[in-house]
This record gives structure tokens, C-alpha cells and sequence, in this order.
């Protein structure tokens, strides 16, 4: 277990993401083979926590959405405008590199996330998540997250609620 110190930054060309390693071969596939073409693409942007200069301990990535109204629990819906859908902030990955699991680095990433979408001069009704299964859902409800009525392992926490630095 390393207890390296993290940096938090944009992925670039020079972080070092040929070793990573989560539990989930499809997203170290998307790390190492797909994530710059999406950011080329403008379709998703990386965000990667460093450890040992450029190794890259995890990774999320962010990226505009949208909520249909009618998803969301209706204590929910019923504060927002009549829009068939509101503005979110879809946080479609998110990994922690194995030898640095238990260290609170996918907290720690989940919070960075949150900051980036609450803060950003783009309105944003909520931060999505679509959990890959229970304990990924638990995981994020435990962090706030309300699960959509419909969809559990759907997710979504109001960015209102999330404190500003």
C-alpha cells in the first residue's frame, strides 16, 4: 500500500497511465486507449490524481447532460422549472489504481468532481452518476447521492447543495 500524496490535474500527454490498474478492465481500457479522443472530441474531460510525480493513481471524467424532470422523485421535480429536462453534469467514470485503494483517493476524487461542477459559470442543475452496481450505488449514496425512482443505479446529487470554496 503507498501512501503517496496526491496532485489533482487535467490529464495530460506526460501523466503516466500505462500501469494502472482498477478492478474494472474496461475502464483501465478507456484510461489508456479512448479518454484522448474523447477530450480531442470535446465529448469528456479527464481528471486525473498523480502520486510519484506522473503516475496516475485514478481518474473521473466530467461531461455535459441532462435530466429528464419526469426521472427525478417527484419532492425533487416539483421545485424545478416546467422543462421536459434540467441541466446536469454527467460524471461517467471514475477508478482508483489499486495499490492505492483505502486511502479515500475515490472520496477525494468524488469531492474534486463536485467542486469542479458547483463552481463551473455554466448552470447545472445536479452531478449524475450511472453506478456499474450496488456497492458502486452505496458508495455514492453514502456521499449524498439520491437514486433515481426508476433507475437505482442511477444517481444525482443538486450541486446547490454542494458547499463552495
Amino acid at each position: 500500500m503507498s501512501h503517496a500524496p496526491f496532485l489533482l490535474a487535467s490529464l495530460d500527454a506526460e501523466h503516466d497511465r500505462s500501469g494502472f490498474n482498477s478492478d474494472s478492465e474496461p475502464l483501465n481500457r478507456y484510461l489508456r486507449e479512448q479518454v484522448n479522443q474523447d477530450i480531442r472530441r470535446r465529448v469528456a474531460a479527464c481528471f486525473v490524481a498523480l502520486a510519484h510525480g506522473q503516475r496516475v493513481a485514478g481518474y473521473y471524467t466530467l461531461a455535459s447532460a441532462s435530466i429528464l424532470l419526469a426521472d427525478l422523485p417527484a419532492s425533487t421535480g416539483k421545485k424545478l422549472p416546467r422543462y421536459p429536462s434540467v441541466p446536469a453534469i454527467r460524471m461517467g467514470r471514475l477508478a482508483v489504481d489499486q495499490e492505492f485503494r483505502g486511502q479515500g483517493l475515490g472520496g477525494a476524487l468524488l469531492a474534486d468532481a463536485l467542486e469542479r461542477a458547483a463552481r463551473s459559470e455554466i448552470a447545472a442543475f445536479a452531478l449524475i452518476v450511472d453506478a456499474k452496481d450496488e456497492t458502486a450505488a452505496a458508495f455514492y449514496q453514502h456521499h449524498g447521492f439520491i437514486a433515481l425512482p426508476a433507475s437505482p443505479l442511477t444517481l444525482f446529487l443538486p450541486l446547490a447543495t454542494v458547499p463552495r470554496s
